[in-house]
């Protein structure tokens, strides 16, 4: 059996990849960079989701596949892959999905590897916790201080590692097509209890400086990379979509109730204090 992991150096799907591979199977892994490393065993191919017409060769003899989303390439991705004889996707979807915020980014894809007829399982992941990595590293790092200007807002921070394995599960075992598993983080914490799991776990006090929207966005432009591109959406400015929004008037998540994790799928959901302790020392200054 042989298995395309496609966003393969991403944070989900190198684990995805890693997890697989362990298992023993044929790994071939996607990339548009033909100097990109992975695992020894692990075949590198030369590909482009946004350019279906680069993917003949990558898909070849593949019966299994992880689907990064590209929702504008989607349905001609998938039927590339039913060509190529390819049985079963599994979909890196969203939690913005099932609660009906995502209708024309990730919802696309998964209907279009429904309409296929191959058998499918989504994975819907809730918010990254490596995005707090992208988002207040560099400020805990350069000064050990984050600051936002929502101290009080609390979510279910998702292990990437609880995301791959579900992925992994839907690859390689039967009992999974048909479903979309929603995963998320076991503990509901507001930023700053998050922010003082991560001083704790890198053993180094951080201070939570409370600032304004407006600033907040400033300082994420100017930061670049995740931070800026995601900016005017993680501050109230853009709704899901994209769409211009008063930020006091931006939906509010509900998050009274426990929402699902990896647990049915592993046996197991890691807590936030866990995923701070395996990337403390990216939040360290280097030489630290």
């Amino acid at each position: 059996m042989t298995i395309l992991i496609t966003g393969a150096t991403g944070n989900v799907g190198r684990n995805v990849l890693r997890l697989v591979a362990a298992e023993g199977e044929q790994v071939r892994a996607l990339t548009r960079d033909p100097r990109a490393e992975f695992p020894a065993g692990v075949q590198a191919a030369l590909g482009d989701l946004a350019a279906p017409d680069t993917l003949d060769a990558a898909l070849r003899g593949v019966d299994r596949l992880f689907l990064f989303p590209v929702p504008q390439t989607a349905r001609d991705v998938v039927d590339a892959a039913k060509r190529a004889g390819v049985r079963r996707i599994v979909v890196l979807s969203s939690g913005a999905v099932t609660g009906g915020f995502d209708t024309d980014f990730h919802l696309p894809v998964e209907r279009a590897v429904q309409d296929s007829g191959l058998e499918w399982t989504h994975v819907r992941p809730g918010e990254f916790a490596m995005n707090k990595l992208a988002l207040w590293g560099p400020s805990i790092r350069a000064e050990g201080v984050v600051r936002d200007p929502n101290p009080d807002v609390a979510w279910y921070p998702t292990h990437e590692l609880d995301i791959a394995e579900v992925a992994a599960a839907a690859l390689l075992s039967d009992g999974h097509a048909g479903r979309a598993y929603d995963v998320n983080g076991p503990d509901l914490l507001t930023y700053r209890e998050q922010v003082r799991a991560i001083g704790d776990a890198i053993g180094r006090e951080i201070r939570f400086e409370v600032i304004g929207r407006e600033r907040a966005r400033e300082l994420y432009l100017a930061q670049g990379g995740f931070a800026a591109a995601n900016a005017d959406f993680l501050l109230g400015f853009e709704d899901y979509s994209g769409a211009a929004q008063d930020p006091a008037e931006a939906a509010e998540f509900d998050a009274s109730a426990a929402m699902p994790t990896a647990e049915p799928v592993t046996g197991r959901a890691r807590g936030f204090a866990e995923w701070a302790r395996d990337h403390a020392a990216d939040f360290r200054p280097a030489g630290w």
